[in-house]
């Protein structure tokens, strides 16, 4: 690949990106940032959980992102009476037609999809959860010991009520570590909610144009992993992880004060995937420390644990990533802000 065609790439996905925010405000008000933060997601081939009250829009938001991308889409409701096989399928007993024999045939689930929205999977059982979570993890799902391989690209966003609790079985921490993203979403402000408001209560709903093809974002996720990502800025995103760690050497004392468990090698790697697919979105060739910034809240709120007594003080995750970003020095990952670093694409 020449270096025309890279930077032929990295227009291309930038003009995808502006397309696709463009048909998304059709139907969505506000919540640029959200947006940003579920394609940077989706061009990283990461999962997303989405945090936030009823009436947010969050079914809304990702069935209109599945129709900008031309991808099928299917809603699972999680309920505490749902099995796995309500999830991945199951085998039935069938008969032939010509032979007249019985046979086994399988019925795949609603998993079976491209972007799949999980709705409330913390009201499920830790049984059924799993069954989830095998599909995000191995893009497959295993039935009466058979592998099935789900449709690419496969993206889980998956939903939590942080209301209501009651009955609710909640991810565990290992569990939490397979999303890439814990996006918050949070009430629209009074102009925005107006709009909602003019929107949904008059007229016909608006409805967004397919702008990518399942292929040209395969293409596109390729894209990002050949993305050139200098020494400096990779140490500089471990740093978060490992100084979320109380038991590393030298973190600050507010994190040995306040943090039960850290962040793994997972959040290290997800900050830089994350960076990468920042850096092409805004049109850039290389990632520069300002990528790694604007993506560890999302990665590194959902694998710190506060401990008891930050809770009782009202410490929370947030509180700690934003001041865990702000103590990291900044200067040597910022160098290649300013266009430093050679595009390298494809090499």
């Amino acid at each position: 690949m020449t270096e025309t065609t890279d930077r032929d790439d990295v227009a291309r996905l930038r003009s995808a990106y502006e397309r696709i925010r463009k048909e998304i405000q059709k139907v969505i008000v506000g919540q640029d940032e959200v947006v940003d933060q579920l394609l940077i997601a989706l061009f990283a081939r990461g999962h997303c959980l989405l945090t936030g009250v009823p009436g947010l829009a969050k079914t809304l938001l990702i069935s209109t992102l599945a129709k900008t991308l031309s991808l099928s889409f299917n809603r699972i409701q999680f309920t505490p009476d749902l099995m796995p096989s309500d999830i991945t399928g199951t085998e039935v007993i069938q008969q032939n037609a010509t032979t007249g024999e019985r046979e086994l045939r399988f019925i795949p689930g609603p998993v079976f999809a491209n972007v799949i929205l999980a709705d409330e999977i913390n009201r499920t059982p830790p049984k059924t959860q799993a069954a989830m979570l095998e599909s995000m993890q191995e893009y497959q799902v295993t039935v009466a010991g058979k592998k099935h391989s789900l449709a690419q690209p496969f993206f889980v966003l998956a939903t939590q009520n942080p209301i209501d609790q009651e009955g609710t079985y909640p991810l565990p921490e290992a569990q939490l570590d397979r999303f890439m993203f814990n996006i918050r979403i949070g009430y629209p402000t009074e102009a925005e909610e107006l709009e909602i408001v003019r929107r949904t209560t008059a007229g016909d709903a608006a409805e967004p144009m397919p702008v990518l093809s399942s292929d040209e974002i395969l293409k596109l996720q390729q894209l990002v992993r050949r993305v050139p990502v200098a020494e400096s800025v990779m140490k500089y995103a471990m740093a978060f992880a490992r100084a979320s760690r109380p038991g590393e050497a030298g973190v600050p004392g507010y994190v040995k004060e306040s943090v039960t468990w850290g962040a793994g090698p997972r959040a290290s790697q997800f900050l830089v995937l994350a960076a990468k697919a920042r850096a092409l979105l805004k049109g850039r060739p290389a990632v520069a420390g300002e990528d790694v910034r604007a993506v560890a809240l999302p990665v590194l709120r959902h694998r710190i644990l506060p401990n008891f007594s930050a809770e009782a003080e009202g410490i929370t995750s947030d509180h700690l990533v934003t001041r865990i970003v702000e103590t990291v020095p900044r200067a040597e990952a910022d160098a290649f802000a300013d266009g430093k670093l050679p595009p390298v694409l494809g090499s």
